[in-house]
């Protein structure tokens, strides 16, 4: 028992939360209690598909996906159609680049609205259907939730898809509210959606742990004075976690039960 509490302390990056501090938690979606890649990757290839060429030949993968993820849907569509955009001029030739290179430079925005039409209903059909719950995340939010602990899940993905989502994997009643990207007039790394929540469970910001998988999660918890906790297993766009500032660091949601002592 000694061993598996000075693990699980580890994993908290020697410093463990003292839950005690906390009346409520944030708790971030993507990357952070169900990994969505799949349901990306498949909805994104097929709105591709449905797109004129170049875009049509083109797919993605979780890798690519991983790097994208996080600030929202728009932002994940225009990434990947410019991505998409960039790959093709890259691999034209010089002859047809001089020629085609502006229109085909412009084709990211002229697409966008079919793009977006075909990405939301894609998604819609895929939504949770190749997701998973990362391990550890039904125990931690139960320990939390045993603990008193209000919960709310916050995320920058449409609010529709999230409350789809949570419900599809049956964690829609852990929580007492879901906000997504379009709930308020900015999104994470802004600490407004933060902020809002918080009024929202009737808490102080410093009172509030905000738990997440990246940059975005750290930079909208820190401006709004919220404690945070960052899962090493999410997307964090790529980068390397453990070089975000947070308050602790850990490897599973279950680690929240970890002794205190």
């Amino acid at each position: 028992m000694a061993l598996v509490s000075a693990l699980d302390r580890l994993a908290l990056n020697l410093n463990p939360l003292d839950l005690n501090r906390f009346d409520a938690a944030i708790v971030d979606l993507d990357g952070t209690m169900v990994d969505t890649l799949d349901d990306f990757c498949v909805a994104l290839n097929r709105m591709l598909g449905d797109l004129p060429a170049p875009f049509a030949s083109h797919q993605v993968d979780r890798a690519t996906v991983a790097q994208l993820v996080g600030k929202g849907s728009e932002h994940l569509l225009k990434s990947v159609l410019d991505l998409v955009s960039s790959a093709s001029l890259a691999i034209d030739s010089e002859a047809s680049r001089g020629s085609t290179a502006g229109n085909e430079a412009d084709l990211p925005d002229l697409l966008y609205p079919q793009a977006w039409a075909s990405y939301q209903r894609h998604y819609r059909a895929v939504n949770g259907q190749y997701a998973r719950i990362f391990p550890g995340v039904e125990g931690g939010l139960q320990y939390l939730q045993a603990r008193g602990l209000k919960l709310a899940c916050l995320t920058n993905k449409p609010t529709a898809f999230a409350q789809a989502l949570l419900q599809a994997k049956g964690l829609d009643g852990f929580f007492d509210f879901t906000f997504g990207g379009d709930a308020f007039e900015r999104k994470k790394p802004d600490p407004l959606p933060l902020l809002a929540t918080c009024a929202a469970l009737g808490t102080a910001p410093q009172r509030t742990l905000m738990i997440g998988d990246s940059s975005n999660d750290a930079r909208a918890a820190h401006a709004a004075g919220c404690p945070l906790l960052l899962v090493t297993y999410g997307y964090n766009h790529g980068e390397p976690i453990r070089a975000v500032k947070a308050d602790a660091y850990i490897d599973s949601l279950q680690q929240l039960m970890a002794p205190e002592s």
